[in-house]
């Protein structure tokens, strides 16, 4: 099979319908399968999909509300295609776009290839500026230079999208995910409609939890394989200012002065203790990821691809 185009949806009873058939007319002559994810919808999205006979949709139904992350990792741990594209269920994402998508992926060797919704049909208020605020977050901060992180149309090499670890929140940062795997990454624009049915599940509340989920990321991005240089850190700059405190502080006792009670020996009992602990934790951590890797006889890195040029030799 060519193609899986996976759909996550909660609450999207009246956009099930118009959003298949736009699927197969974009994508007509091709190979592919539609997999829905409901993410425990409780408007009736789930037999809506029952009903609809399709031989290429695939209805994967969460028993509760796990989150679109899960629901994307669902998605695409059940992809059999050679490559993945992912989008919402809501209509605003246009499956025309896919082919021109697939093809840059197939012929230009890019690993992941992302929409950028370059006139958004949102409100400027709560989503148009919120998401330029968060792009430029990531963009600086993550190293992924992108224009446009939030939008769900994106077409993979499927190896690509089944290394990932979509867990908790970090749907928003696939491209982030992506990029650890050693993905080629690049965007191009697609188009966008506005929302026609039902409500968005997305609002201000969320922003905590993208900075947090950010956060993450930069400990993946920067930190995964060698926490130490984090922990350590940090830790050894408190244990040496606990240390000229301390010093200071037994110099004014030998002087003869009376050390007890003052604030900054307080600060520096806490800075020296505080450093100890942050060292000793980064010990573990290391410890841990060695553990997580060998144990599972998984390997911190990715191999692209293998040339032996001696057996090119013996076949020339």
């Amino acid at each position: 099979m060519l193609l899986s185009v996976v759909v996550t949806v909660y609450n999207e009873l009246e956009n099930i319908r118009p959003l298949i058939k736009r699927i197969n007319d974009a994508l007509t002559g091709m190979e592919y399968e539609i997999i829905y994810v409901d993410d425990g919808s409780s408007d009736g999205t789930v037999k809506e999909l029952k009903s609809i006979d399709d031989p290429r949709l695939v209805v994967v139904e969460f028993r509760k509300n796990y989150g679109q992350s899960l629901a994307l990792m669902a998605g695409i741990d059940i992809a059999q295609g050679q490559f993945i594209a992912t989008m919402d269920g809501d209509l605003q994402n246009d499956p025309l776009d896919i082919p021109a998508m697939l093809e840059m992926v197939r012929d230009e060797e890019w690993d992941l290839v992302v929409g950028e919704r370059v006139n958004r049909q949102d409100g400027a208020l709560l989503r148009k500026i919120p998401s330029r605020i968060a792009n430029w977050i990531i963009r600086n901060l993550s190293g992924v230079h992108l224009r446009d992180y939030g939008c769900a149309l994106k077409v993979f090499r499927t190896e690509i999208a089944k290394d990932m670890g979509v867990y908790g929140e970090l749907h928003r940062f696939i491209s982030v995910l992506a990029s650890l795997e050693g993905a080629r990454i690049t965007q191009i624009p697609v188009r966008h409609h506005a929302r026609q049915f039902g409500q968005s599940k997305y609002g201000l509340g969320r922003t905590f939890k993208v900075i947090s989920d950010l956060m993450l990321m930069l400990f993946f991005k920067k930190y995964m394989q060698k926490p130490m240089h984090l922990f350590a850190q940090s830790g050894l700059v408190l244990l040496s200012i606990g240390v000229i405190i301390n010093v200071y502080l037994l110099v004014l006792k030998i002087m003869g002065q009376d050390i007890w009670g003052k604030p900054i020996l307080i600060l520096g009992a806490v800075l020296l203790l505080g450093g100890i602990q942050l060292i000793t934790v980064g010990i573990i951590v290391e410890v841990l990821m060695r553990t997580y890797y060998e144990s599972q006889n998984k390997r911190p890195y990715r191999i692209r691809e293998v040339i032996r040029h001696a057996s090119r030799l013996v076949e020339g």
